[in-house]
C-alpha cells in the first residue's frame, strides 16, 4: 500500500466522522484510531440567584467524558442531581449490541431492576460475542451507548444505582 493511499484512508476516517478503521492486505495491517475530544458545556444559573451588587459573574462549566460519534450532537445536560458513581464499564474494545438478536427486545432499559451478574448487553470484538453483565444490585439509571455503537476499552456503559 502507498503512502498517498494511507493519507486517503486518513482523510476519509477524519471526514466521515468514524472513530476508528482497521483494514488488512497480506501481510499489512493498518489500524486507525481518532481519539474524541471531551465536550464542555456550559451549566445553567440556578432560577432565582442572583450575585451581590458588584459581585463577579462567573461562568462554571463542566467537562464531559462521554465520546461522540460525528453525527450524535452533544449529550443531553443531567437535572437530576443524585448521580450514582456505580458504573459498569466496557472491558474490551468492540461494537455495543443491547439485544441478543436484532429483533430481540433489549436486555434492559431505564429504571429497570437488575441483579449482580445479570446480562445488560453484548460486546463483539474480532466474530465472538462477549457477555456484559451487571457488577451491582440497583436499577439501571442511564444507557450511556447506543444500540451497534463503537465502544472502548473502559469506556462506561451502564450507570447504576
Amino acid at each position: 500500500m502507498e503512502i498517498k493511499d494511507v493519507i486517503e484512508l486518513i482523510k476519509a476516517v477524519s471526514d466521515n466522522g468514524l472513530t476508528g478503521f482497521k483494514i488488512e492486505q497480506g501481510d499489512t495491517k493498518i489500524v486507525i484510531k481518532k481519539e474524541q475530544p471531551a465536550v464542555i458545556q456550559a451549566v445553567p444559573a440556578l432560577a432565582g440567584c442572583q450575585p451581590a451588587d458588584g459581585a463577579v459573574t462567573q461562568t462554571v462549566q463542566t467537562v464531559s467524558g462521554m465520546p461522540l460519534n460525528g453525527n450524535q450532537g452533544s449529550p443531553a445536560p443531567q437535572t437530576d442531581t443524585a448521580v450514582s458513581d456505580r458504573v459498569v464499564a466496557c472491558p474490551l474494545v468492540g461494537t455495543f449490541y443491547s439485544s441478543p438478536a436484532p429483533d430481540a427486545e433489549d436486555f434492559v432499559k431505564v429504571g429497570d431492576h437488575v441483579k449482580k451478574g445479570q446480562v445488560i448487553g453484548i460486546v463483539e470484538a474480532m466474530k465472538l460475542m462477549n457477555e456484559i453483565e451487571s457488577e451491582y444490585d440497583g436499577v439501571v439509571e442511564a444507557i450511556l451507548v447506543k444500540n451497534e455503537e463503537t465502544v472502548e476499552y473502559g469506556q462506561p456503559l451502564f450507570r447504576i444505582r
